[in-house]
């Protein structure tokens, strides 16, 4: 067994130790069951020194003996244990770390491995063991730095080469570590780093110069020594935490956590809290205080008020080496506890008193603005008020809402009050909060205050107490007769006015009503039968106004239930029918209609008058119930035709009323069916056979004379196509031109020779030139062009067309006088050798030679004549 003592602080400690092996258990033939005593020598010689470890499997005596608590199987081939010792008196404090090695029974084929530390060499009974090796963390060499010596047994006999695998050697990162192949030191070649690898395992080979194993690997561990070189690092920089306001001491508020990254197991990595400072240091400078170890801070005095400080920022500082100023390593971070509000302020109204106005029969009328002081967290449950009315309305007509933004209760009217009834309210009002009060505080006298609303008195509307009022009577009373008087009552009791009444809706114009007091005459008779008579009942309102400022007024119905009388006659139905000429089965179904209702309709009665006597002779009536009968013929044979047949109809009113019906009834011949004939029933209509002929014969002449007219219209429309006229107005070519003063053709007219049209030089180019446009006063030469006849009707808005129709028809009509064509030669064309008209006018004046428009024609001779002898047109 081996400790370190690589710390300062056990320099002084003295490590004595015996093993004692035993047998090892078959079932873990690896592992050895171990009794361990260690003793520990205080050099100072100060018996007061007390000892503690890290496991509870090992203890330390008061004289400093480490002993096994109890028999134990070690899982690994090491065992690593801390002893703690510290001086009451002086405070001091001591560690050291002890490794406990195990190591099995084996055979080696009698070679023996052997290592040299600073301490030499240490055998065992069959084998060399190397304890571990420590390397402390961040040395700062001079590198490479010796670690230990392998040396074989062998090395006198032969040459050996040594070598180390595993990690830090030829695996990553490689070369931390190496060895002389020769002399067997190995070496760390660069400072290490705890945080970053903690612990090495590498493996020593002994080989001969072929490479051939001389013994057995060996294992090597090595572990770094860590050391105070990392920082406490809180998690969070912030951390936020709450308290509710007037906690008491000890109450959790958050926990911070700072991790260090060196050994925990060391005091380099175990950190202790404390608070710094506190802002503000109101009420007390020390309101919070942490756990030293776990970091959570809880409240250690009493006083927190949110209405005085509602946050605290606390500074908490987390320093390893168990929070050792002089030797630790600190940082800090920032707490910042809210303090949360508590209900523990009631709301108090401002004053005790308040007062308001209403009118009468209004709602939805806030009359009154109650203010509230509360100290708690605006818009909050502990703030928001809630305001109850506990006396002086028992009727319900006010209520209290709360304005969300202001907190204030506004009393408000939700159903009308009267000022003849109650001219004043005293209210009693109560404020409190959404949520209850905090346990111990108490309902504050301000909480409660008094709410005085007078009433208002307004005109207020006369009103009808029976409002519809009903009466019955019957129908017919004469006018002016007195149906009821319809009175208003006007609530304002405390004025003096008068009530005048007026009609508002009389649909048939049948009552008067007096402006005075209301009284309901006829000014009609009432018919239960009118149309404006619904479910016999009449309905008209009436309007009651008084004379107040400003005026106001009520309405109310008046319904009157006519009850009928029999004052109306029945009527035969129905008015027309038909029936054969020879009696049958085909007879006619009567009934009868009566306005009135029961007890003044059927049962009817129907009969057949006594005169004329034709009637009686004819016809006949038979009774099938009350309200129908039968009409049939009572003669064998009846002529086709039309008859008026008088019925006689009697009603069961008190006194009954009768009335002479005529049906037509048209007799005509009938098929084997019973069934009117066409022809007959044509007959029966009154007309004859002659009749019907000259009927026929006059829609034939009618049909005829529209086919000749719209025969005669379509002949007009072809030969207005065909004719078409050419001095349409639109279309006249002259107009034009004269219009237009145009010399050159027109836009249309650009695709034509009008070459043709100018002053031929011989008469060679009459019977040379191709066929198209001649003169038309020269007889033509030769045979005649034949042109195609146009498939369509030219449009007169083309012109082209236009000249080509009128070249055509003086070309084929050579013996046609010239002024038959003479539109075609009125445009005379661009590039004309005798200009325009216009032109020869303007140009009468000068010394112009116009002999050459003898050679033109007849037409053109006379101008010849005009122009040439001088004179001006």
């Amino acid at each position: 067994l081996w400790s370190d003592k690589t710390s300062v602080k056990i320099k002084c400690l003295k490590l004595v130790f015996d093993c004692f092996p035993y047998q090892a258990n078959l079932t873990h033939f690896s592992h050895l069951f171990l009794s361990v005593l260690v003793k520990f020598n205080n050099c100072a010689g100060n018996k007061g020194v007390r000892y503690e470890t890290n496991s509870l499997d090992f203890k330390v005596r008061a004289d400093g003996t480490l002993y096994a608590a109890h028999h134990l199987q070690v899982p690994s081939k090491q065992l690593i244990l801390m002893v703690t010792a510290w001086d009451p008196q002086t405070l001091g404090r001591w560690e050291a770390m002890v490794r406990f090695l195990v190591a099995e029974k084996s055979q080696h084929n009698g070679h023996k491995v052997r290592h040299q530390s600073a301490n030499g060499l240490r055998r065992q009974k069959r084998d060399w063991v190397i304890p571990p090796i420590n390397v402390p963390e961040n040395s700062r060499g001079p590198f490479p730095q010796q670690l230990v010596r392998i040396r074989s047994d062998k090395d006198k006999e032969i040459h050996i080469r040594y070598s180390i695998t595993g990690v830090g050697a030829d695996q990553p990162p490689m070369e931390v570590f190496n060895i002389d192949p020769v002399s067997g030191r190995m070496y760390v070649t660069r400072p290490m780093d705890r945080e970053e690898r903690a612990s090495y395992h590498l493996r020593a080979h002994a080989v001969d110069m072929n490479g051939n194993k001389v013994e057995n690997p060996i294992d090597l561990y090595i572990y770094v020594i860590d050391m105070n070189d990392n920082r406490p690092e809180f998690i969070n920089q912030v951390y936020n935490g709450s308290v509710d306001e007037g906690s008491k001491p000890g109450t959790y508020v958050m926990t911070v956590t700072a991790n260090d990254a060196d050994d925990g197991t060391t005091a380099n990595g175990m950190v202790r809290y404390r608070i710094v400072t506190q802002t503000p240091q109101s009420p007390s400078q020390n309101m919070f205080t942490i756990n030293s170890e776990t970091g959570d801070i809880v409240t250690v005095a009493a006083g927190l008020d949110r209405e005085k400080v509602q946050q605290y920022i606390v500074i908490v500082q987390a320093t390893d080496m168990e929070g050792n100023l002089n030797y630790g390593l600190s940082n800090t971070a920032t707490a910042i506890i809210t303090v949360t509000d508590v209900n523990d302020n009631p709301p108090e109204f401002t004053t005790s008193t308040y007062s308001g106005e209403v009118p009468e029969n209004r709602v939805e009328v806030v009359v009154a603005n109650l203010t509230v002081m509360d100290r708690d967290q605006p818009h909050s449950p502990n703030w928001n008020a809630i305001y109850r009315i506990i006396s002086g309305d028992p009727s319900g007509h006010f209520t209290i809402r709360t304005d969300p933004i202001t907190n204030e209760g506004m009393v408000t009217v939700v159903k009308a009050v009267d000022y003849e009834m109650n001219r004043a309210f005293m209210l009693t009002v109560m404020v409190s909060n959404q949520a209850p009060l905090a346990s111990g505080i108490q309902m504050s006298f301000q909480s409660t205050a008094g709410v005085t609303i007078s009433v208002t008195d307004v005109n207020e509307a006369p009103y009808f107490p029976t409002n519809h009022k009903l009466i019955r009577l019957e129908e017919g009373v004469p006018t002016g007769t007195i149906l009821t008087t319809f009175s208003a009552v006007d609530p304002d009791r405390f004025m003096q006015q008068a009530v005048r009444y007026s009609k508002l809706s009389d649909p048939a114009n049948w009552l008067n009503i007096n402006a005075t007091n209301g009284q309901i005459t006829t000014a009609a008779v009432l018919d239960r039968e009118s149309d404006y008579i619904k479910n016999n009942v009449y309905e008209a309102t009436f309007l009651a106004a008084d004379n107040g400022i400003p005026p106001a007024s009520g309405t109310g119905t008046l319904q009157i239930y006519l009850i009928d009388i029999n004052d109306n006659a029945p009527e035969l139905l129905p008015k027309e029918a038909q029936i054969c000429e020879k009696p049958n089965l085909n007879v006619i179904n009567i009934t009868a209609a009566d306005a009135d209702i029961d007890p003044n309709v059927g049962p009817f009665v129907f009969e057949l008058p006594s005169v004329p006597s034709a009637v009686r002779k004819n016809w006949t009536i038979t009774r099938l119930n009350g309200d129908y009968a039968q009409l049939s013929l009572r003669i064998m044979y009846l002529e086709a035709g039309v008859y008026d047949v008088p019925i006689i109809v009697t009603d069961s009113g008190n006194p009954p009323l009768y009335n002479t019906s005529v049906i037509k009834v048209k007799v005509c011949p009938c098929d084997e069916n019973g069934d009117c004939t066409t022809i007959g029933a044509v007959a029966a209509a009154g007309l004859g056979t002659g009749a019907i002929i000259a009927i026929l014969i006059c829609i034939i002449i009618l049909l005829t004379m529209v086919l000749l007219f719209v025969v005669w219209m379509k002949r007009r429309e072809k030969e207005r196509h065909t004719k078409q006229l050419l001095i349409d107005p639109e279309d006249d070519v002259r107009d034009n031109i004269l219009k237009y003063d145009e010399e050159g053709g027109g836009e249309e007219d650009q695709d034509y020779d009008l070459s043709q049209l100018q002053q031929p030089e011989t008469m060679d180019h009459v019977l040379n030139k191709t066929p198209g446009v001649r003169r038309v006063d020269e007889r033509p030469i030769g045979a005649e062009p034949q042109y195609p006849i146009r498939p369509v009707i030219p449009h007169p808005g083309d012109i082209g067309d236009f000249i080509n129709e009128g070249l055509r028809a003086a070309d084929n009509d050579p013996t046609a006088p010239p002024y038959d064509s003479l539109l075609v030669f009125d445009y005379e064309g661009s590039g004309s050798t005798a200009g325009s008209v216009s032109s020869l006018n303007s140009s009468s004046s000068g010394d112009q030679d116009y002999d050459y428009l003898n050679d033109w024609g007849p037409r053109f001779k006379k101008l010849a004549d005009m122009y040439g002898g001088g004179e001006e047109d």
